[in-house]
């Protein structure tokens, strides 16, 4: 029984269906079922019962998914036990990573990571959280900082040690800009450009509470970058999270009721990574879970 194999058979698991897990795992479809026709033989039981639609465990199957889990698991820490040691340790971690405070984070992990280990080198994607979960599933990233909550099916994470504070983003000469906080009664008469984005616009709705539908979101956007710019040139007011970026002509001022938002670094569950995608997994789930932030 290889552990190629049990790979293959988490990953159809996972996914309920043949065709997706073998796009996943980058082989043909007709490999795949021949691989775990082959499992199943060799064990001698059913692992799956079949549909036009999806497929689900069988009892076997179920008990087989524990124990691959927990030898996968061992493997990989066996293999990292030995590598960690290496301080010539090489290879290319690809990373995504939305518009957040708590990137700053993410890069003081790596900057740490790479004191000890120099030749390891960094593909550093960044786009909004639909971008980067996108590439994840596409095989295309190794991790990703995104929103939570996390698909704790899919995804293995760990937290970020920092919150993502709300505000809204308006012109210094706007009415707007000379006030502590912003409530959602002070936009009714203000033209809002709003994040795209399943979390984001729940939240940001939650938060207008009784004057959702007396407020008029003019544009959305899905960079805080672009955003900005339409702020500056007298679009609208920009709800969003601050950031460490200074806009000449903008002002950031607070939500109150006070807006948060939480982030996570995760990566696919049962993905087998290089060793230096490996190695800093290990890494940044020990320094990200020891560290807390009020320097950003």
């Amino acid at each position: 029984m290889e552990l190629r194999v049990l790979n293959y058979f988490l990953a159809i698991a996972r996914e309920e269906n043949f065709t997706r897990a073998a796009e996943q795992l980058h082989v043909t479809q007709p490999t795949l079922s021949r691989q775990i026709a082959q499992l199943e033989k060799e064990l001698g039981v059913n692992l799956f019962v079949r549909s036009n639609h999806n497929i689900i465990l069988t009892e076997d199957g179920m008990i087989l998914k524990r124990r691959a889990q927990e030898m996968l698991s061992l493997a990989d820490k066996t293999k990292r036990d030995f590598l960690h040691r290496d301080e010539n340790l090489e290879g290319v971690v690809s990373i995504g990573s939305g518009e957040f405070l708590s990137t700053r984070c993410l890069t003081d992990c790596i900057a740490e990571f790479r004191k000890k280990h120099s030749l390891v080198r960094y593909e550093f994607y960044s786009g909004n959280a639909a971008n980067v979960r996108d590439y994840i599933e596409r095989g295309l990233l190794d991790i990703g900082l995104m929103s939570e909550p996390i698909n704790i099916r899919k995804y293995d994470f760990v937290s970020m040690p920092v919150k993502e504070n709300w505000g809204a983003l308006v012109r210094k000469d706007s009415h707007l800009a000379d006030k502590k906080v912003i409530t959602p009664q002070d936009l009714v008469d203000t033209p809002v450009i709003s994040v795209l984005g399943e979390f984001t616009e729940s939240d940001i709705f939650k938060w207008l509470g009784n004057y959702a539908e007396k407020v008029d979101i003019v544009a959305k956007g899905n960079l805080l970058y672009n955003e900005a710019m339409l702020a500056e040139s007298g679009i609208g007011a920009v709800i969003g999270i601050r950031l460490n970026y200074n806009y000449n002509n903008l002002r950031f001022v607070p939500l109150s009721p006070a807006l948060e938002s939480s982030t996570a670094l995760a990566w696919k569950k049962e993905q087998i990574f290089s060793a230096a995608t490996s190695a800093f997994i290990d890494f940044a789930k020990k320094y990200l879970k020891g560290i807390t932030y009020d320097k950003i």
